[in-house]
């Protein structure tokens, strides 16, 4: 494997192939473009997709979609003439009344907490860098939200939600009958957006814009 030197790796306009270690020059891209290693194809970086416009787009919409999908029913069950509904919150503390402390956390964690703060952290980095806000206090919140955004992002785990809601249907059908509320398709549409936005949003390129 190749060795950058200090001066090559502190230069972040260089970087390595992922499979042949080439030492590569980056360029600016237009938007969709992807670059490919000139001796082995492989996909090296790329622009993104959407603008900030785009981006901000979509980061409302999820914020727009966040609300109703945790304060509505996720779940309908009709059993034996009784109907019980439940949302993502009252799962988690039927979870915690029966002593797993531990998992009501980590499902209210990866479900509810982390998705909010990450969907906020892109509104209010968008809307610093759309606007220009340069004085230090936006700068200085900036580079800490920047700086904590892989944090968030490893903490949102809305699809290991979808599973479950999806695994719970499959083993509950035969004995119940379930219906899946709006609740349901304002956390898969929440689900989805949210994938897409992260999808889109590169923190090298959020990084660069604060740089310039």
């Amino acid at each position: 494997m190749k060795l950058l030197t200090e001066e090559k790796c502190a230069d972040t306009s260089v970087t390595l192939c992922r499979s042949c270690d080439l030492v590569i020059r980056k360029r600016a891209l237009p938007s969709s473009v992807r670059a490919l290693c000139p001796r082995c194809h492989t996909a090296i970086y790329d622009a993104p997709y959407c603008s900030l416009n785009g981006m901000l787009a979509l980061c409302l919409t999820a914020l727009i979609f966040f609300v109703p999908a945790n304060l509505l029913p996720v779940i309908e069950l009709h059993f034996l003439g009784s109907i019980r509904t439940t949302t993502i919150f009252e799962g988690a503390m039927a979870v915690a009344n029966q002593g797993y402390w531990v998992v009501a956390i980590a499902v209210l964690t990866s479900a509810v907490i982390a998705p909010g703060l990450l969907l906020l952290s892109v509104l209010s980095q968008i809307l610093i860098i759309k606007y220009r806000l340069e004085v230090p206090f936006f700068r200085d919140i900036l580079k800490r939200l920047l700086k904590y955004h892989g944090l968030l992002s490893q903490l949102t785990m809305l699809e290991i939600y979808m599973i479950s809601i999806f695994i719970s249907v499959f083993q509950l059908r035969d004995y119940t009958d379930i219906h899946l509320e709006m609740g349901t398709f304002c956390f898969a549409m929440l689900f989805l957006v949210t994938l897409f936005l992260q999808r889109e949003y590169h923190l090298e390129h959020m990084w660069s814009l604060l740089n310039d």
